[in-house]
């Protein structure tokens, strides 16, 4: 390619690039709102009515779900079916939250829930499942999201860029996130105290996370060559990490943005890293099989076009030649 239109592409595609990532990144937080957000309403029919209409008279902003007590509605959250539930007592709204599902989503609860007590009235908030007091805000369980993605980006494009192929690559991919499972955990769990759930299912959870992000990107490695590295961490990281949720929650993403986001490997990550970590495991189903899906489309991608030893576009890349000088 000549000197000027590279300078060419680099001057078209640098403030493409920006601009995508910028609308990725500062679009969603910008326009945070809930969205059919899951929450409760416990208490007699006739004193809970009133509160459920106020709440769903914000159209499309509130999924409302009805418990009979108090103690249904805990099991709600404590399951992940709601975020928080409303209480009606003799004393007045009781407020259910569960800092541990979303630090953003229980003070936008709080706030909801305040302005729609009547005057005077003394909201009592009970926090079901309180996120770790070494991490309140979830600042830090936020903020693993990017470097988990990353290690998968590096991972299968190290797969990619060394010439591994077939059951050497899967085998690469599957150590590499077997090993990044529990140095993840021991930080975030041991060290730090920002997950306090079962040590081993954290690890698995951090593992299969980065192992689906790995694999996603040297699949696509295998099927298009190294181009197949950008659209790989295009998914998994430009869209996949500010789409996931984990700092606020999809139901406070702009349509379809959180849906989505729960598809690619950051998203579902978060959201089963939040259930093993804080809930025992609840509401991780969806979020295991996106990421086993991922990661064993990748795995079979990859093992496949390296046991047909037929020419991917990435072998091509590798074995490419420059044809020899003629002889003068």
């Amino acid at each position: 390619m000549p000197a000027a239109r590279q300078t060419l592409v680099v001057l078209v595609m640098v403030p493409v690039v920006i601009t995508l990532a910028l609308w990725a990144f500062a679009w969603p937080n910008a326009r945070i709102a809930p969205h059919d957000l899951p929450v409760g309403v416990a208490g007699p029919a006739a004193a809970a009515a009133p509160l459920q209409e106020k709440l769903g008279q914000r159209e499309g902003a509130f999924d409302v779900h009805r418990y009979d007590d108090e103690s249904a509605a805990r099991d709600a959250i404590e399951n992940r079916h709601v975020y928080g539930a409303v209480v009606v007592t003799p004393q007045g709204p009781k407020l259910l939250t569960a800092s541990a599902a979303g630090p953003v989503v229980a003070q936008l609860l709080t706030d909801a829930v305040s302005r729609q007590a009547p005057p005077g009235t003394q909201l009592q908030t009970v926090d079901v499942v309180a996120a770790p007091e070494a991490d309140p805000r979830g600042a830090v369980l936020g903020s693993s999201a990017l470097p988990l993605a990353l290690a998968g980006v590096a991972a299968g494009s190290l797969v990619t860029l060394l010439g591994l192929r077939g059951v050497r690559a899967a085998t690469a991919l599957v150590g590499a996130a077997a090993l990044v499972g529990p140095a993840a955990a021991a930080i975030a769990d041991s060290w730090l105290g920002v997950l306090t759930g079962n040590w081993w299912a954290e690890a698995g959870a951090l593992g299969l996370m980065a192992l689906a992000a790995g694999a996603a990107v040297a699949g696509f490695a295998a099927l298009l060559g190294r181009a197949g590295i950008g659209i790989g961490a295009l998914l998994v990281v430009l869209l996949g990490n500010p789409w996931s949720g984990v700092t606020s929650a999809p139901e406070l993403l702009p349509e379809p943005v959180g849906a989505i986001g729960q598809l690619l490997p950051p998203g579902a990550g978060g959201t089963l890293l939040r259930s093993v970590a804080f809930f025992d495991g609840s509401g991780a189903g969806t979020a295991i099989v996106t990421l086993s899906t991922w990661a064993a489309l990748g795995l079979l991608v990859v093992t496949l076009t390296g046991l047909r030893g037929r020419k991917t576009p990435a072998a091509e890349e590798r074995h490419a030649a420059p044809s020899p000088a003629p002889v003068s």
